[in-house]
């Protein structure tokens, strides 16, 4: 048990998923959190893959997150009449108002504000940058006009990315509030914004969770717009993680700036203590084949060096042909590297004096000093999780056991790097408590006979206040 990976697994659910016996055997080859896209969800289906799952991680004795990752403003051309190419230097119109088939002249566009927002010499991408327009002139009410700049078949329903482009839509559409509410009917875990710009879009979706939930439900903001980039500070005070999306992140910037953004991203997160999912094309190629490519395989080494909490799969799981074996190879991948000297954490000790602040600093010395000691565990009561996350950023070198009474965060917790987290409910004296939490971690395989032990509380337990006690132990006998 206890060499388990520290980096989790995040997979997408789908057609390949629909199984009860395909999703036990993914839990059990490393998969921590599963993830509800909505682009493509039908509620129905939802509901029983979300029970199914619940259902699992109490037979198999887990706690397997659920993440609801909403759509976000989409983008789209209509339907084209037969198959239409276009070449560079032709023009071609894209109108709002009624939909319309589609032909090498004029195209339909669902997004009715795009004659209002565009100015010419702005860029259009459409089908994930296959196809290059920019913009002559607009009307501002229903038709711009644009020029091929890099041609090809223009396909029905394809996507289309503005990357300079102000957008008036918000990150939240009609369609996100109902999804949003429906998710947080279903007690999921995390919710993962779509195309964040600015703070705002946050505060709009923490309202509404605010109005349909008794329980925080963290939010996870997807950065895949150059304007995410540039207000990262903002959007970083309030979320609770963060997604690199690096698709259409790799289609808003240029695909070469993606991998220096990832970094700085994840460096950001890691500032704020909060989790970071790296996401998009990580095992493509097992979505048909039973093994990844050279590339792929460092593409996941390289994400856990950059010190990403976890990884994310998407059609390898949701539509692809192996999503158990694609499990196992990102599990052995994720442990093959993740202990290496190698990887680098900022280290600086925290310095603003919130009312955390010894919280903070509390938990900063623990995981410095299980390092320096060797300690093989570093435990911590929480209610709120606070303590769990801040460990974590640290990465110290000894497994993270978190006990708490609270059970809604007991899922939660399950997509922190090296985060183990244990339903645990006698809150006693600190002594008798930390007695407890011992004889767990031996039985659970975390703890020998001689390993040391630290031991973070706050106290007087009873309270359940703000961690305040470091406490070393050294086990001495595991035959409880």
């Amino acid at each position: 048990m206890p060499n388990q990976k520290k980096t989790k697994i995040v997979a997408t659910l789908g057609p390949a998923t629909s199984k009860k016996e395909t999703l036990q055997r993914m839990m059990e080859a490393g998969v921590d959190v599963f993830r509800i896209n909505f682009s493509h969800a039908d509620y129905d289906d939802v509901k029983a893959r979300v029970k199914m799952i619940r259902e699992l991680s109490d037979e198999i004795g887990v706690y397997t997150a659920i993440l609801a990752d909403l759509q976000g403003p989409k983008l789209r051309v209509g339907v084209m009449s037969g198959e239409v190419i276009v070449s560079p230097g032709d023009e071609i119109a894209f109108k709002t108002g009624k939909p319309f088939e589609g032909t090498a002249e004029a195209v339909f566009m669902n997004y009715q504000e795009f004659p209002r927002d565009v100015n010419p010499g702005e860029r259009i991408l459409l089908d994930d940058g296959k196809l290059i327009f920019e913009v002559i002139e607009t009307n501002r009410t229903d038709t711009v006009r644009a020029k091929v700049i890099q041609g090809g078949p223009l396909k029905s329903k394809k996507g289309v990315n503005l990357p300079n482009t102000n957008i008036s839509l918000p990150a939240l559409t009609k369609k996100d509030i109902k999804d949003a509410e429906f998710a947080i009917s279903l007690e999921v875990d995390w919710i993962a914004l779509s195309f964040v710009r600015h703070s705002q879009d946050l505060i709009d979706l923490q309202q509404i969770i605010e109005e349909h939930s008794e329980h925080k439900i963290p939010i996870v903001a997807k950065i895949e717009k150059p304007e995410a980039v540039k207000n990262i500070d903002k959007i970083v005070a309030y979320c609770d993680g963060l997604m690199v999306a690096r698709g259409d992140l790799g289609v808003e910037v240029p695909a070469q700036e993606v991998p220096l953004i990832q970094k700085k991203l994840v460096l950001r997160a890691k500032k704020a203590r909060i989790p970071v999912i790296i996401a998009t094309q990580m095992m493509e190629t097992m979505i048909t084949s039973l093994t990844p490519t050279r590339a792929e395989v460092n593409d996941v080494a390289n994400s856990v060096m950059d010190g990403a909490d976890a990884v994310m799969l998407s059609g390898e799981t949701s539509v692809g042909n192996y999503p158990v074996q694609v499990i196992e190879k990102m599990t052995s991948i994720l442990k093959s590297v993740e202990g290496s000297d190698l990887i680098k954490v900022p280290q600086e000790a925290p310095q603003i004096r919130t009312k955390r602040y010894i919280t903070k600093s509390v938990c900063y010395h623990a995981a410095t000093m299980a390092n320096e000691i060797k300690a093989k565990a570093i435990s911590t009561l929480t209610n709120s999780g606070y303590t769990a996350f801040q460990i974590s950023a640290w990465r110290p070198s000894a497994h993270i056991l978190v006990f708490t009474s609270n059970r809604k965060i007991l899922t939660q917790l399950n997509l922190l790097w090296g985060v183990k987290a244990f339903y645990y409910d006698r809150f006693v004296s600190t002594d008798e408590t930390i007695e407890d939490v011992n004889k767990i971690a031996c039985k659970k395989g975390f703890l020998e006979a001689g390993d040391m032990m630290i031991s973070l509380a706050a106290m007087p337990i009873k309270d359940k206040g703000m961690v305040n006690t470091l406490r070393v132990t050294e086990i001495e006998t595991c035959n409880f």
